[in-house]
């Protein structure tokens, strides 16, 4: 038990910092848009996907992609870094198809 309990104060105590809380403050984005996402499709009765969950997307990936770096984790930094690109080109496909949709309303 005492290994445990020095376990958890290395992980949790030793190594807290501004680094730590900003990778918790971008997990919770990140699992955010998991909760708004889930709201709207209750709410619709169907699934759905809100274009808010693109803007927490990108925000906390972008927030994790950063605490990746400073931790030096390649698989960490790809993942987001993909990850980033797919929010922004599905947050670019809804600009464009409002876009779209204002012109052909004029």
């Amino acid at each position: 038990m005492a290994e445990l309990w020095n376990w958890i104060e290395r992980v949790f105590i030793d190594q807290f910092s501004l680094w730590i809380v900003l990778g918790f403050v971008a997990q919770f984005m990140f699992m955010m848009r998991f909760l708004i996402q889930w709201l709207a499709s209750e709410r619709a009765g169907r699934s759905v996907v809100p274009v808010a969950f693109w803007f927490f997307s990108v925000g906390g990936g972008f927030l994790l992609f950063i605490y990746a770096i400073h931790r030096q984790d390649p698989v960490f930094i790809l993942g987001q870094g993909l990850g980033l690109f797919i929010y922004g080109r599905n947050l670019w496909l809804i600009f464009k198809e409002h876009r779209s949709a204002l012109e052909k309303t004029d």
